[in-house]
Parts: C-alpha cells; sequence; structure tokens
C-alpha cells in the first residue's frame, strides 16, 4: 500500500519541478499538436473524408508550409469534378463570400467535428477555407502565438490578392478564436480590417484558460504555482490577451 502511495505523491510533486525546468513542455499542452486526430488520414486527399474541396500548400514564412483546404460553395459543386488546384484558386473570383476557419487545438482539419461544420458552411454556398497552423497536421514548423498569427494573416491576405472585392470572414474556435482576434488587431493596424470576425467558444485570454483547466486546479493551492504558470507563459510568449483586444 506504501509503495503505490508514494509513487503517486512523487509523480504529483514532480509536475511543477519538471515544468520548472523544462517550460517547453507548456507550449505542447496548451497546443497539442502532437495529437494528429484522426490518424491515419492522408491530408493530401481531402476528397477521402470531405467533397468538392482542394488541397494545396502555402509558404506563410521561411521554412514554413502550412497545408489548406479550399471546400467550394453549393453552386460550384457539379461542375468541380476534375477540375485542378487553379480552377479552384480561380473560383475565389466568383463574388460568394469566403470563410477562412481556424480551429482549435488538437488534431488537424480532418477532425470529425471540423469537417462537419466545413459541410454546412458549403451546403449555404460560402467557400471555405481551412487550414492546419504551422506544427499542426502536415504543416511544418513548430506553433507559436506570433507563428499562428502570421499563418492567418497570410492566408487572409492571399485570399483578397485572388479578388479584391472578396467578402472574406475569419472564423476562429477555441484556441482559433484567439489567432483571429489577433489577426483581426493586425489588419485593423495596418488600415485594412477583415471584413467579417465570427469568434466560436472564445475566451477572454490564455492564462485565465490554463488556470481553469481541471489538472492545473489540482496544482493552484501549492504556493507559487501560480506564479510559476504565470512566468512561463510570459517567458514562451504565449498572451492571446483577447479581452484588451
Amino acid at each position: 500500500m506504501w509503495k503505490p502511495l508514494s509513487f503517486l505523491i512523487s509523480a504529483y510533486i514532480s509536475v511543477p519541478v519538471v515544468l520548472f525546468l523544462f517550460p517547453w513542455i507548456l507550449d505542447y499542452a496548451i497546443f497539442a499538436h502532437l495529437l494528429k486526430i484522426p490518424f491515419f488520414v492522408d491530408l493530401s486527399r481531402p476528397e477521402d473524408v470531405l467533397d468538392h474541396t482542394c488541397n494545396f500548400y502555402l509558404s506563410t514564412d521561411e521554412g514554413v508550409s502550412v497545408g489548406v483546404w479550399h471546400t467550394l460553395p453549393a453552386s460550384q459543386w457539379e461542375e468541380a469534378a476534375g477540375k485542378s488546384p487553379e480552377w479552384y484558386r480561380g473560383t475565389l473570383g466568383d463574388g460568394r463570400p469566403v470563410i477562412i476557419y481556424h480551429h482549435g487545438n488538437v488534431g488537424t482539419r480532418a477532425k470529425k467535428n471540423r469537417v462537419e461544420l466545413l459541410k454546412l458552411l458549403s451546403a449555404a454556398d460560402y467557400h471555405v477555407l481551412s487550414l492546419d497552423y504551422r506544427g499542426f497536421g502536415d504543416s511544418s514548423g513548430e506553433p507559436s502565438e506570433a507563428g499562428l498569427t502570421s499563418d492567418a494573416l497570410y492566408l487572409y491576405q492571399w485570399v483578397k490578392q485572388q479578388n479584391r472585392e472578396s467578402f472574406v470572414c475569419l472564423w476562429g474556435h477555441s484556441l482559433g478564436s484567439g489567432v483571429v482576434t489577433n489577426a483581426a488587431v493586425r489588419l485593423q493596424e495596418q488600415g485594412s480590417p477583415a471584413d467579417a470576425v465570427v469568434l466560436e467558444g472564445p475566451y477572454t485570454r490564455m492564462r485565465e484558460v490554463v488556470a481553469i483547466h481541471p489538472l492545473t486546479k489540482l496544482y493552484n493551492f501549492l504556493p507559487g504555482f501560480e506564479s510559476l504558470i504565470w512566468h512561463i507563459l510570459e517567458k514562451n510568449n504565449i498572451e492571446f490577451a483577447n479581452d484588451k483586444k
């Protein structure tokens, strides 16, 4: 009885020590990008899980390639059979609204709940672009708040380049709501505000999300633990201060 209890106590106490020694672990816990759910899905073949969709890649930064799906509006489904990525790109100038979907942490753009939303938006006659940020899915690089924001801005501006008259909406879910908020503020500062913003399951700031997580609550009574978490978030430049923006 004593040995299992001793092990549990040691494991419990070791968590703050491990976080202090290896602060990058908190990044992996927040982004959870290594959990590439669903497994065994070829993201370069969206047709396996989502019809009327083309896959392509954008170089959003030096050494960073980001995977993107473009799902057509319902009015173009019949015409899309056998068409090339270039044809898909050309359709972005057809006057129909474009939604760029920014998903939350854990998993890829092929995750079931995300695919179901893309189907609904497509059926409502929207172009929908969904990306896996750097480090997620089949995208290269490592995630960071600045990096995810850069990916979102690049894709938005890329869509606008296809047709300046296109109405483009930034849609962010959970973690993606922080990415979209950052991107929208940057666009506003540049004098070219986003046409529309949708925040699904948003939060005020990342430190508050971490604070109410069930695992964090197990340690909050330990002296200095909360300060340690805030210090690591600040050191790793993860803020997502949506309430300020």
